[in-house]
């Protein structure tokens, strides 16, 4: 299975409560174990801006690009502006361009970053300045290499920007599973959300999951699932407020997996905010673990 991911996905945030080293200490973590090699990780190509403007509003691209973002759209992204921090977007939504390519060829790849699910076509907010997975959704339409694609976001927090761009588009089940009290508020309808109690642990959470995943993946029968791994539904993330353990977040990974079946899955990594952010980057490379597991296996 092949890990696209740059150490310029770094969004050089410093003293953040997202923290953006996750990904450099995800990757050396899944190498010092011995999970993937040198030679399974490639270096993605920035998303170009017209593969950015499938899904975002041309005067929005040309402001963070050039650092012409007011004051109102900084705060609203909830993080500090810097050329930094635009390339790093512009290489995530390539990086899921190229693991959607990837994972159609091979059944299944991973971008080690992206799953920014708050941007939206005209605004970026909750850390997320672009929507990198539908930026990959719309690319692999337009080039003809699919016409059906579901999200499946495990993330603790609504797809609420996935929910807007994809409303009223047949061609994209949107399925998101999170805390109800939790931002963001309002929360536009997903195809399906399944909105949590405060403090769910992981067999209620597994039992849900299970019920609508072996109900929306036939019914829909999508031709790539891009699977938002969240590892923020854990009971110590500061941002978060479910219960779930480091075993019960692998068990969803590998439900996941079993029930994608034979359909090609992109993974990505979405959020993740665990006071210790070494729980976090064990989550994340649980995730793409399990994930090479069921590669193999196919």
């Amino acid at each position: 299975m092949k890990l696209v991911y740059s150490d310029q996905y770094d969004l050089h945030l410093g003293d953040h409560v997202f923290p953006a080293i996750k990904y450099r200490l995800t990757k050396e973590k899944l190498l010092e174990e011995g999970v993937a090699k040198p030679e399974d990780i490639i270096a993605p190509e920035p998303a170009s801006d017209d593969d950015v403007a499938l899904v975002h509003d041309r005067e929005y691209i040309w402001k963070l690009k050039n650092g012409k973002l007011s004051y109102a759209e900084i705060l609203r992204l909830e993080v500090p502006y810097s050329p930094e921090l635009a390339r790093a977007f512009w290489l995530a939504a390539g990086g899921s361009i190229l693991a959607g390519r990837l994972a159609l060829e091979e059944g299944m790849a991973a971008n080690i970053g992206g799953g920014f699910h708050h941007a939206f076509p005209d605004h970026g907010e909750g850390f997320c300045a672009l929507h990198d997975v539908a930026i990959a959704i719309r690319r692999l339409q337009k080039d003809g290499a699919i016409d059906r694609a579901m999200t499946v976001d495990l993330d603790v927090h609504q797809g609420n920007g996935t929910a807007a761009i994809f409303a009223g588009d047949a061609s994209v089940f949107t399925f998101s599973m999170q805390q109800e009290n939790n931002y963001p508020y309002p929360k536009p309808p997903s195809s399906l959300d399944i909105n949590l109690p405060d403090g769910a642990r992981d067999q209620e959470y597994l039992d849900i999951l299970r019920e609508s995943l072996e109900k929306i993946i036939p019914q829909f029968d999508p031709q790539i699932i891009f699977y938002l791994a969240g590892a923020d539904p854990y009971g110590d993330d500061q941002l978060g407020g479910l219960r779930l353990s480091r075993e019960g977040l692998e068990q969803r990974d590998r439900m996941v997996f079993e029930k994608a079946g034979k359909i090609p899955v992109v993974v990505t990594l979405a959020g993740g905010y665990a006071r210790k952010v070494e729980d976090t980057v064990g989550i994340h490379a649980t995730t793409l673990r399990v994930a090479r597991e069921f590669a193999s296996a196919r």
